[in-house]
């Protein structure tokens, strides 16, 4: 019995001593664990301070003041629940907003991406003097946008014009290209597709030159020419990046600003009122912050409505490898 006992004591510490290492080990587990998440939000600090300064911040004073009238110098005034809204959606510069906004991204998105897509392809051979041609095709990235609008600006003059100038050797009438309402969103749609170039261009090469080269090689093997190469093994391979551009590009297409208001100031008559443009007349000219920003909410709802239809349907077109 007593070594019975003595044997059962010994289990009994042995049992105390691994529970006791388990604890310990779970809790510097616990510690490390801490550290980690303490490190981790340590550097996602500032990301998160400037979101929250410059994002989430002013969501929140958008979405309150659309509640909300208010006096020419920004203070509200008064609660008047979905005034705002009701007031906006029965305006019938709302709807043109939305017409021209709809009619610019149709013309610049496709266009852009499409010739981009072409210039990439071209550029992708290996060949001497190729390297002038991307820097050329690239160029647009580096400019800002007031500085090409004020270049465009200048191609437009109805006299001083270059473009006008070319027309005329041609024996073409000139064009008033920002004067007319029928040529002014045009205008500002060929200037846009311009200065996206460079953006679209990159990165629709940079996705080219990830594709390995061993597929065209096993390709140009099996007797496929440059068409149906590119048919076929760069345009599935290419899909993610051309889905990441179009989005990107559709987003940048509402959001367009600076050209617009350096090149017509949003007509003449209204040509080119998109909705960015409408949402700063509204606040910033006419000092209606409350229709403003019920008109910023309704442009954030119409981008998140837009972009989770491209993620959930045109992202089965995409072929990941």
């Amino acid at each position: 019995m007593g070594e019975l006992n003595k044997s059962m004591g010994l289990g009994t510490r042995s049992q105390q001593q691994t529970s006791s290492k388990a604890r310990i080990r779970t809790g510097s587990l616990k510690i490390q664990r801490l550290r980690e998440n303490a490190l981790a939000y340590t550097f996602l600090a500032p990301s998160l301070i400037l979101f929250v300064i410059f994002m989430f911040y002013p969501m929140i004073k958008s979405v309150y003041l659309s509640l909300h009238s208010t006096d020419p110098a920004g203070n509200v005034a008064a609660y008047v629940g979905l005034d705002n809204f009701t007031t906006l959606f029965s305006s019938g510069l709302f709807l043109q907003g939305i017409k021209v906004t709809l009619l610019f991204a149709l013309l610049t998105v496709p266009v852009g991406i499409l010739l981009a897509l072409v210039l990439a392809a071209l550029t992708h051979s290996k060949l001497r003097g190729m390297r002038i041609f991307q820097f050329a095709f690239s160029l647009p990235m580096v400019l800002s946008v007031g500085s090409s609008a004020v270049i465009w600006k200048f191609l437009f003059h109805p006299t001083l014009g270059m473009l006008n100038y070319v027309l005329s050797l041609l024996h073409i009438n000139p064009v008033p290209w920002l004067t007319s309402p029928d040529w002014a969103l045009f205008s500002v749609a060929i200037m846009t597709i311009w200065m996206n170039l460079g953006f679209n261009y990159i990165i629709l090469s940079s996705g080219l030159q990830g594709i390995p080269d061993d597929m065209y090689e096993s390709a140009k093997m099996d007797g496929a020419g440059p068409l149906v190469t590119f048919w076929r093994i760069s345009m599935p391979l290419l899909s993610p990046t051309i889905f990441f551009v179009t989005v990107v590009s559709i987003i940048g297409a509402f959001q367009s600003f600076a050209q617009i208001n350096i090149l017509t100031k949003g007509g003449p008559v209204n040509s080119t009122n998109v909705f960015v443009y409408s949402i700063y007349q509204e606040a910033f000219v006419n000092f209606r912050f409350g229709t403003g920003s019920a008109q910023a909410i309704v442009l954030f709802a119409v981008i998140l409505l837009l972009t989770m239809i491209q993620f959930k349907w045109v992202e089965r077109k995409v072929h990941y490898q």
